[in-house]
């Protein structure tokens, strides 16, 4: 065979073994996913296994493979701004109430200042959330830069967290599973884990994370340590003492993230059918911003939160025994 033939024959092999455009997952940017990027349940798997069999896994079941989810993925312009911004007014009202308490002398305003730091830490883990599956809309980059600015406001390496948070994907309630230990634990035994999570899971991605990930891992950690520079700085040298309490509050919510992030969204599950839990009812998801659709999104990690509850409709309809575990 002549060596053009040879090469018109391997170039039909390659364009042939090449995947097609629908069998790819992309973000919600419209990017396709690096190899370090793919949690391991983003890619459909090839095989199927029924309940009771040896080899079974949720993400087998031929019920969920059913489910059309691409069509979720995308999100509008409109939906992209309104993730990047979500915890903006939060910050801003919980601020303003860190400084009333200072500039009043009421320490009334503590509870208005605690109500708002929750749901700046609520909405910030969607962000976060969001952003660890570059779902948000956003370039890659994009969602590298919100990750980077949430690591200052809510103190830690949100890419720290990424990494961790990815390879609880692909060893999801495993003994491998370093993000997911709380949700094998008592409810008041992960409380009490505290700040042990986040030092676990910033221990683990700086040993395992590869070396762009750690890049960005430490410009955050030298960002959060020029914060509390600055915090400290202006609560002492300044007198705004507010602000330091603030910080304290941002910091006492991480030693809360084993809990709050992870025990009540996987406790008392298993690693092979009830991998998470999830929740229904629209006050019920109003006012958690949709954040418990948990097993919604380990089935389907690249659609965006402000879509899984359209995507839990579809699930129900085929396997309605995963909505039975609700987070509250």
């Amino acid at each position: 065979m002549s060596p053009t033939a040879e090469a018109a024959v391997e170039n039909s092999v390659v364009e042939v073994a090449a995947p097609r455009p629908q069998d790819l997952t992309v973000h919600a940017s419209g990017e396709l996913p690096t190899q370090d990027e793919v949690s391991g349940m983003e890619v459909p798997m090839p095989l199927s296994a029924l309940p009771g069999d040896a080899d079974y896994h949720i993400t087998k079941d031929p019920r969920v493979k059913m489910v059309e989810w691409r069509d979720l993925v995308k999100v509008s312009p409109w939906q992209a701004f309104v993730e990047v911004t979500l915890s903006m007014p939060w910050l801003a009202a919980c601020l303003g109430c860190f400084a009333l308490i200072q500039y009043t002398g009421s320490w009334w305003w503590m509870v208005p200042a605690q109500l708002c730091a929750f749901y700046l830490f609520l909405t910030g883990l969607r962000q976060t959330h969001n952003a660890y599956h570059y779902a948000i809309g956003v370039s890659r980059r994009g969602c590298d830069l919100l990750m980077f600015w949430l690591s200052i406001v809510m103190t830690g390496s949100m890419h720290a967290v990424q990494i961790n948070h990815l390879h609880h994907h692909r060893h999801n309630l495993t003994d491998e599973d370093v993000e997911g230990f709380t949700a094998k634990l008592k409810w008041w035994q992960a409380m009490l884990v505290g700040p042990y999570f986040p030092m676990k899971l910033h221990w683990f991605a700086l040993k395992e994370g590869k070396p762009n990930q750690l890049r960005w891992v430490y410009a955050e950690l030298v960002g959060n340590v020029v914060w509390y520079g600055v915090a400290a700085w202006i609560s002492l040298g300044l007198g705004q003492w507010w602000l330091g309490l603030f910080v304290i509050t941002m910091w006492l919510g991480q030693c809360g993230t084993g809990f709050f992030a992870v025990w009540t969204v996987h406790h008392d599950c298993d690693d092979k059918h009830m991998i998470a839990r999830t929740q229904r009812g629209w006050f019920k998801n109003l006012i958690s911003y949709q954040m418990f659709h948990h097993i919604e999104h380990h089935l389907f990690p690249a659609v965006p939160t402000c879509h899984w509850a359209k995507l839990g409709q579809r699930l129900d309809e085929v396997a309605p025994e995963l909505r039975e575990k609700h987070v509250y």
